[in-house]
């Protein structure tokens, strides 16, 4: 294959996704935008805002900050993620997860605490909807019913 030509097989950078295959060790903080498939080793922390697909041979050693999350490999360390997260039957996470959108497949390894974080919504309507309201309504649901 020519090098000079590889050009023409890139896409946009802002629609591109990014790869680092099995092959690669990282020790430190792994940083990105948009989404990258990992499948290397890591010993530190990713951070983005991006979307990350760890593969099957990923192992990574510390915490995932991301805004969504595809685990096929391990995890060792906490995975905290403004969106979804979703654990394939072949991902091993020893660790925290926090989520709005948690999947887990039949056969994924899972060992922690997992917290469902809800969307924020704005201050004045959870501050009018009281446990107290929600009880009340509940009742009265049941003896309408």
């Amino acid at each position: 294959m020519n090098l000079n030509n590889l050009t023409s097989f890139v896409a946009e950078p802002s629609s591109a996704k990014n790869i680092l295959a099995n092959d690669v060790e990282i020790i430190g903080t792994l940083k990105f935008d948009n989404e990258l498939i990992f499948d290397g080793k890591l010993d530190g922390e990713i951070i983005s805002e991006g979307v990350l697909t760890l593969g099957k041979n990923a192992q990574v050693k510390g915490e995932v900050k991301t805004k969504a999350v595809t685990v096929h490999g391990t995890v060792h360390g906490n995975i905290s993620v403004t969106e979804r997260c979703e654990l394939k039957a072949s991902s091993q996470l020893n660790g925290d997860l926090k989520a709005m959108r948690i999947v887990i497949e039949e056969g994924a390894t899972f060992v922690g605490k997992s917290e469902v974080t809800s969307a924020k919504a704005p201050a004045t309507s959870s501050r009018a909807v009281t446990p107290t309201t929600e009880s009340s309504r509940s009742k009265t649901a049941e003896v309408s019913a």
